[in-house]
């Protein structure tokens, strides 16, 4: 087979004769006119949005959050009903579970979820914010909260988590008891703080461990609902 060389100017040529049908008309016109520059964007349109959204591929990111909380509170709340000290373990728990919390808080704004990432996102700083009331005085890097300072913190948490339970009312029974537990939680640790009185902050505990073996629960009933694709766990 013999490969034929093609000169420069023939290529021009080429150039000049091939054209495409989209592109005919925009070369008839001379670009230096204003009109034939009207002419030509009328000419080449560029395609109209179709109102299609494309998917977003990521799993479901609220187990992570839930299950993560769950098991951090229910840790927490050993320490306020007396069962044993606040440790390295508990403060790590809480590192980890902030952590989880803000990824699986932009997960769900990544998949729109704006209740999902208000409360995974706020809550898992809650917890990087509790541990680093622990860590900073010990580090002496900051003086110790106050008890009445620490009050204020937990009836704010409070307040939140109030608000919270009343977005769930559009969502499952068992989102709802969670964040209904929680917000009691946080006002009976807060009022275990402002009075001094231990009880408060005993219950606190209880009503904790209340709140984190159902955040558990929750999580992994939306695993298993949707490994087994039907209704395995029952979260109302």
């Amino acid at each position: 087979m013999q490969i034929e060389h093609t000169n420069e100017n023939d290529v021009i040529e080429m150039s000049k004769t091939v054209e495409t049908p989209e592109f005919a008309e925009i070369n008839a016109l001379d670009p230096s006119s204003t009109s034939n520059v009207i002419e030509m964007s009328k000419t080449v349109e560029t395609p109209h949005y179709t109102g299609v959204k494309m998917m977003d591929p990521t799993s479901t990111a609220g187990p992570i959050g839930l299950l993560g909380f769950g098991i951090a509170t229910v840790l927490l709340s050993l320490v306020n009903v007396g069962y044993y000290p606040l440790d390295s373990m508990v403060v790590m728990m809480g590192v980890y579970v902030g952590f989880a919390m803000v990824i699986t808080g932009y997960m769900e704004w990544r998949k729109g979820n704006t209740f999902g990432a208000a409360a995974f996102f706020t809550f898992g700083f809650f917890w990087l914010s509790f541990t680093g009331l622990l860590i900073l005085p010990a580090l002496k890097i900051a003086a110790a909260p106050s008890t009445t300072a620490m009050a204020a913190y937990l009836f704010m948490w409070a307040l939140f988590a109030f608000v919270t339970f009343i977005a769930t009312l559009k969502f499952n029974r068992a989102l709802q008891f969670i964040f209904l537990v929680v917000a009691i939680l946080f006002a009976l640790l807060g009022l275990g703080y402002l009075t001094g009185i231990t009880l408060f902050t005993t219950l606190g505990g209880y009503v904790g461990i209340i709140a984190g073996f159902a955040a558990v629960y929750t999580g992994f009933g939306q695993v298993l609902n949707e490994v087994y694709e039907r209704t395995v766990v029952r979260l109302g």
